[in-house]
């Protein structure tokens, strides 16, 4: 895995997007070679910015099809029918980003003629790397061998988590290391031998491993190999913690086994001045952005919200915001004027049944979010944040659920990591499943991890799945 700006990526995936950025480039110069031909040789058409309108046609492609999703790879799918469903929708929507740019610059517009060509090119250049990728990854060269130290419950979740088949960041596991007093929960199969004298560095060659994942739940008394560790780690095996083999795998901070030590001596949590400054121009140049393009939007949705039942257009309800202060949060109302009247404050649900039909269209396209760009302006939130919640869940929350109150270290956000990565919080168990997410986001929030949620929102709202 890479990491980009605190935030892990697969190496596979980035590969993948910069072999598909190249075979962009040179389609749209294969295209234009092809189309200005003379009949003795190709002819490039002399334009001034030639590289810069490739870089755009590239750049516009590629936001197109990880806004659909084609860059959350799945080996059990490989080429079957959701990729070619999915790839002429990228092109269509990268074709309108095209036409907004070349309305913006027109210097860079290179005519329908080359497009044409410079589009299919591109098609069948990505369609023939990805057949490449998929065929060659069924040899499995790209598989990390992977050891765990542990037998208990802690042991068999990695484990779980190493095998899953539709990662496209494949495991081939060695075995496990029985610990002393731990239960065993894994395949009694799995467990490796030790034998009399063997040192961990010297088990790890046995078996050609790359990596150990410390996946203990109990790390006291001195049985704990902490030497054996620092040994595998100098001969150059790599030594994981379970949390941040939980951190990397599922881009969540797993909350369970979580020890403080790993919160107060590991990186991320970046509350500097540089940092908050590029967040806070991030939030208003993408909120002046979206309100300038949604305002007719709003002005419908607004319409159809009074007609519906009379009652107001917009409805305001208290969150919690940064550093546990209350901030009235402001929403297009998306429910019955009724809809709490027992005066208790009930989980929205999917299918929450005191949904409006305008609500319920307006929800699942997230455009009842839309007057939290208010909050936005005020101060009270950011774009990308930790969704508010209600500050009569909060208190039950931090009660329930450890590590809680560090989601309002930062500003709430109108969409967030969790928003996009789980689906609606109606419980206790969805609300630590979302914390998991937040926690990540709030450990390593960054400006290309507000770009990687701005991109799946828009995915959100183009299928209507809504969080």
């Amino acid at each position: 895995m890479l990491r980009i700006s605190n935030h892990y990526v697969s190496k596979v995936a980035f590969s993948l997007l910069f072999v598909e950025v190249l075979i962009l480039i040179g389609a749209f110069y294969a295209g234009s070679a092809i189309r200005f031909f003379d009949g003795d040789d190709f002819m490039l058409p002399k334009l001034d910015h030639f590289l810069i309108s490739a870089c755009v046609f590239a750049a516009s492609v590629v936001f197109s099809m990880s806004a659909l999703g084609m860059y959350q790879l799945n080996f059990n799918e490989g080429l079957r029918n959701p990729f070619f469903l999915k790839l002429m929708p990228s092109f269509a929507m990268g074709f309108g980003i095209l036409t907004l740019v070349f309305y913006i610059a027109p210097e860079l517009y290179f005519g329908r003629g080359i497009l044409l060509l410079v589009f299919l090119i591109a098609a069948v250049g990505i369609l023939a790397a990805r057949t490449i990728f998929f065929t060659t990854s069924e040899f499995r060269f790209l598989e990390s061998r992977i050891m765990f130290l542990g037998i208990g419950p802690l042991a068999k979740e990695c484990g779980d988590l190493a095998l899953r088949t539709a990662s496209y960041h494949k495991y081939d596991v060695a075995g496990y290391v029985a610990m002393p007093a731990e239960e065993c929960l894994v395949p009694s199969a799995s467990v490796l031998q030790v034998e009399p004298g063997m040192s961990l560095v010297n088990l790890a060659r046995k078996h050609n491993v790359s990596e150990i994942v410390v996946s203990v739940q109990n790390r006291r008394g001195g049985t704990f190999p902490i030497r054996e560790l620092l040994e595998c780690k100098l001969f150059g095996v790599k030594v994981t913690d379970a949390a941040t083999f939980f951190e990397r795998e599922t881009c969540q901070i797993r909350v369970e086994s979580l020890q403080p030590s790993w919160l107060v001596f590991g990186g991320g949590f970046d509350q500097s001045f540089v940092r908050t400054f590029m967040k806070r121009t991030f939030d208003i140049i993408v909120s002046t952005i979206i309100l300038a393009l949604t305002m007719p939007v709003m002005l419908i949705t607004a319409a159809l919200v009074r007609l519906e039942d009379g009652g107001p257009v917009f409805y305001s309800q208290e969150r919690t915001g940064k550093g546990g202060r209350p901030f009235k949060v402001h929403k297009f109302r998306s429910m019955g004027t009724n809809a709490e009247k027992g005066g208790k404050p009930q989980w929205a649900a999917l299918n929450d049944p005191r949904v409006t039909r305008v609500g319920d269209f307006i929800r699942k396209v997230r455009i009842d979010e839309l007057p939290q760009l208010w909050n936005v302006f005020k101060g009270e939130m950011s774009f990308v944040g930790p969704r508010p919640e209600r500050p009569y869940f909060v208190e039950q929350l931090i009660a329930d659920i450890p590590y809680y109150n560090v989601r309002h270290s930062i500003k709430p956000g109108i969409t967030g990591w969790a928003q996009v990565r789980y689906g609606y919080g109606a419980s206790v168990e969805d609300a630590v499943q979302k914390l998991q997410y937040d926690l990540y986001y709030v450990k390593n929030n960054s400006l290309f991890l507000d770009l990687l949620v701005l991109i799946d929102t828009l995915k959100v709202v183009m299928f209507g799945s809504g969080r």
